[in-house]
C-alpha cells in the first residue's frame, strides 16, 4: 500500500524548545515540532481527549482504512520498496490524562531499503469502547456508554472531536481555517488543541456534544461489538467508505449541533449538561451506494422539425438532478427544461420508500417531448421541481411550464414555490404500496384525480404491473400474465454485452382502439451469470432492456409523428468495463426512446442503438460519499 501523504486541515505553526534542542512534552494545542529539529524515538506520544479520555484504543492509521489492522501488514515506500511491519499498525491503550505512547520502533527502516516512515505521516484513530473507556470529569471518571471513534490529520497529536471536524473539512476540500460554511462560534477557536489544558470551556462543551452525536451515528452493531466482552478496540467492522461517510456527516451537521450548544448555554458554557441536549437525529447508509444524480435528455429536433428524428440532430432538452438525505434517500427531483413525471415510477419508487439504491435500475427513462422543454432550458433556472415528504406520505409537483397541458397539468404560476400543481398521496399495507393518488386542480375549478393501483401477480420484484384510473374510470392497465422466463442464448449472442436472455409477457389496455403493430408485448431482460471478478467468481445480472407502452398524449403533439405506440430500450456498461459498479451492476447507462417493435426473439443478441429516435437519455451516478462532499464544496 502506498504511505499516504500528509493532509494538514489548519495551518500548523511549529514549536521548538530552543535552537538545536529537542523535547518530549508537546505543545498545548497538540501540534508536532518543526521537521529540520525532529529526531524519530521509538515511541510517538499524544492525548486523547472529550473530556480526557483513559483507556481507549489509540492507532496510527497507517493502510487508510481507518481500522485497526494487525500485523503482518504491507507499507510501499515511494520508492517502490515494501516495507513489512509485524506487529501491524502501531497501537496502544491511552492512560490517565488521555496520554498514550505508540511504539514506532518498527518504522525504522534499513537505509539500504528507504527512509524510515514517518509518524507524522499517518493520522491517529482512538476508538472510545463502550463499559471500558473512562471519561475524566470534575466529579470522577465516567464510563462510556457509547462508542465513537475520533481522528486527527497527520502531524497531529491530540485526539479529539473538534480534530476529527478538522481533518474531515480537509479532507472534504473545505479551505483551510475559518470558511464561510463555519458556525461564527467556532471561527475564533483553536480545533487541534488541548482545550481540557487551556480551560477553554467553550471548545469543551463543543467537543462534548459532537462525540455525543457521532456516537449516536455509529452503526449498533459496531457499538454491540466493542461492547461485547472481550473486546479491545481493535475489532474490525466499518470500510473505508463508512468511516468516512461518519466523518462527511460530522462536517455536515456540526453548525446544528454547535447551534444547539449555544443556545443552551446562553454564554455559560462551563455548566452545559451535554447529556440533556436534543442534537440531531441523521441515518445514514454507510454502504456508500452509487446514486442516480443527473440526467440529461435530448428530445428537441434541430432540422428535422419533427420527432423521432437521427441521432445526430437530437438536442439538449432538459437537464434533471436528482437530491438526497444522508441515507440515501431522494427528497428532489429537479428540472431545467421539462420532467416527465410517472406514476407508476412514483409508485416504484415508493414501495422502496424513496431509497432509489433498493431499485436496481433507480429510475427508469421517462422524456418530456414537447417542444416547450428546449424553450425553457435555454433560460436559467429551474423550471419544474418533485419534493418528496416522506413523513406525511406526499409528493409534489410544481411547473412554470405549458409542457403538460395535453396531460390537464396547468401551470398556475410562473415561478416555483406556489401551490403545487399536482399533488401526489399513497397508502401502504403490510408494507406494501396499495394505491397512490394523483390530485390535480384544473383551471376552472375542481380537481381531477387518477389513481394507480398496484398489479402484483406474476411481477418480477422491482417490476409491478398496474392499474390506473381517472376519476374512476380506467384508463390504462398493465398486467403480467406469466412469470419471468430464460430462453436459450443463440450462439452468435453468447458473450455479446447485452443479450435477450429472459423476458415476460404482459397485457397493456387502455385507449382504444389500439394500433394493429403494438402486440406481442413483452419486458425483456439481460439476466445472465457471469464469471466476475475472477473465472471462479459468479455475478448474476438483471438488467431490463426494453419495453413497450401506448402514449397518446405525446402522440397528440404538434412536433410528434406517432400513433401512440413507443418503447424505451436501456443500455448498460459491459461487465467489468470502466463504468461498472460490480455491487450495483444494474444501472442504466443511456436509454433511448423509439418507435415500438414486435416480434423480436429472445435470445438474440440486444440491438445496437437505432439511427432514429424521440429522445435519447443519459444518466450520471455518483457514490453517496461523492455526492455529499459535493454539497459542502
Amino acid at each position: 500500500m502506498k504511505r499516504l501523504p500528509s493532509l494538514s486541515v489548519f495551518t500548523l505553526a511549529f514549536v521548538l524548545t530552543g535552537c538545536g534542542e529537542e523535547s518530549d512534552q508537546l505543545p498545548v494545542d497538540g501540534r508536532e515540532f518543526d521537521g529540520v529539529e525532529y529526531s524519530q524515538s521509538s515511541v510517538y506520544t499524544g492525548k486523547v481527549i472529550d473530556g480526557y479520555l483513559n483507556n481507549a484504543r489509540v492507532w496510527l492509521d497507517m493502510d487508510g482504512d481507518s481500522q485497526y489492522t494487525a500485523g503482518p501488514l504491507t507499507i510501499t515506500l515511494d520508492n517502490g520498496s515494501d516495507v513489512v511491519l509485524e506487529s501491524g499498525e502501531p497501537t496502544a491503550m491511552s492512560g490517565p490524562g488521555g496520554a498514550f505512547s505508540l511504539d514506532v520502533s518498527e518504522l525504522s527502516v534499513d537505509p539500504v531499503v528507504g527512509p524510515d516512515l514517518d509518524p507524522r505521516d499517518y493520522p491517529l484513530i482512538a476508538l472510545a469502547i463502550p463499559g471500558q473507556t473512562l471519561e475524566e470529569t470534575r466529579a470522577g471518571d465516567v464510563v462510556i456508554t457509547d462508542a465513537f471513534m475520533m481522528s486527527a490529520s497527520p502531524g497531529l497529536r491530540n485526539v479529539t472531536p473538534l480534530t476529527t471536524l478538522a481533518r474531515f473539512r480537509g479532507l472534504a476540500g473545505l479551505p483551510e481555517g475559518a470558511g464561510d460554511d463555519l458556525d461564527a462560534s467556532l471561527v475564533d477557536l483553536n480545533l487541534v488543541r488541548d482545550y481540557v489544558l487551556a480551560g477553554d470551556e467553550q471548545a469543551h462543551a463543543y467537543a462534548r456534544a459532537l462525540a455525543r452525536f457521532m456516537a449516536s451515528q455509529l452503526p449498533r452493531e459496531y457499538g454491540d461489538l466493542l461492547a461485547a466482552p472481550g473486546s479491545d478496540g481493535t475489532e474490525r467492522y466499518l470500510s473505508p467508505q463508512a468511516a468516512f461517510l461518519l466523518g462527511i456527516s460530522l462536517v455536515q451537521n456540526a453548525n446544528q449541533v454547535i447551534g444547539v450548544v449555544d443556545e443552551a448555554a446562553n454564554g455559560d458554557y462551563a455548566n452545559v449538561d451535554v447529556t440533556a441536549l436534543t442534537l440531531p437525529e441523521v441515518p445514514l447508509e454507510l454502504s456508500d451506494p452509487a446514486l442516480l444524480t443527473k440526467q440529461r435528455i435530448f428530445a428537441q429536433p434541430e432540422r428535422s422539425g419533427t420527432l423521432p428524428t437521427n441521432l445526430s440532430d437530437l438536442l439538449l432538452s432538459a437537464e434533471i438532478s436528482f437530491d438526497y438525505s444522508e441515507d440515501g434517500r431522494i427528497q428532489s427531483v429537479s428540472a431545467e427544461g421539462c420532467l416527465a413525471p410517472s406514476m407508476p415510477e412514483l409508485a416504484r419508487l415508493v414501495s422502496v420508500g424513496g431509497y432509489v439504491a433498493n431499485l436496481g435500475t433507480q429510475w427508469l427513462p421517462s422524456a418530456a417531448l414537447s417542444a416547450q422543454s428546449r424553450i425553457n432550458f435555454d433560460n436559467a433556472g429551474i423550471d419544474e421541481r418533485l419534493e418528496f415528504d416522506w413523513a406525511n406520505n406526499r409528493i409534489y409537483f410544481e411547473t412554470t411550464t405549458t409542457c403538460h397541458d395535453q396531460e390537464g397539468i396547468f401551470a398556475g404560476s410562473s415561478e416555483l414555490g406556489g401551490s403545487p400543481e399536482v399533488t401526489y398521496s399513497w397508502t401502504m399495507q403490510d408494507g406494501s404500496l396499495t394505491e397512490l393518488i394523483a390530485q390535480i386542480p384544473q383551471p376552472g375549478g375542481g380537481t381531477l384525480v387518477r389513481t394507480l393501483e398496484p398489479l402484483t401477480t406474476n411481477a418480477t420484484t422491482g417490476f409491478p404491473g398496474y392499474r390506473l384510473s381517472e376519476e374512476g374510470a380506467e384508463q390504462e392497465s398493465l398486467a403480467f400474465n406469466e412469470v419471468l422466463t430464460d430462453c436459450t442464448v443463440a450462439p452468435a449472442a453468447v458473450g455479446m454485452d447485452l443479450v435477450v436472455s429472459a423476458s415476460q409477457a404482459y397485457d397493456f389496455s387502455g385507449y382504444s382502439p389500439q394500433p394493429a403493430t403494438f402486440v406481442d408485448l413483452v419486458l425483456e431482460f439481460d439476466a445472465r451469470a457471469f464469471a466476475y471478478p475472477g473465472p471462479q467468481d459468479s455475478l448474476t445480472v438483471r438488467r431490463p432492456l426494453r419495453y413497450g407502452f401506448l402514449d397518446p398524449a405525446s402522440a397528440s403533439l404538434t412536433n410528434v409523428e406517432s400513433d401512440g405506440s413507443l418503447e424505451w430500450a436501456m443500455f448498460y456498461p459491459p461487465v467489468g468495463g470502466e463504468a461498472f459498479v460490480a455491487a450495483q451492476p444494474n444501472l442504466i447507462e443511456e436509454a433511448y426512446l423509439r418507435k415500438y417493435n414486435s416480434g423480436l426473439v429472445c435470445g438474440r443478441a440486444f440491438e445496437e442503438q437505432q439511427a432514429g429516435a424521440f429522445a435519447r437519455v443519459e444518466y450520471q451516478y455518483e457514490a453517496l460519499s461523492e455526492y455529499l462532499v459535493g454539497l459542502l464544496q
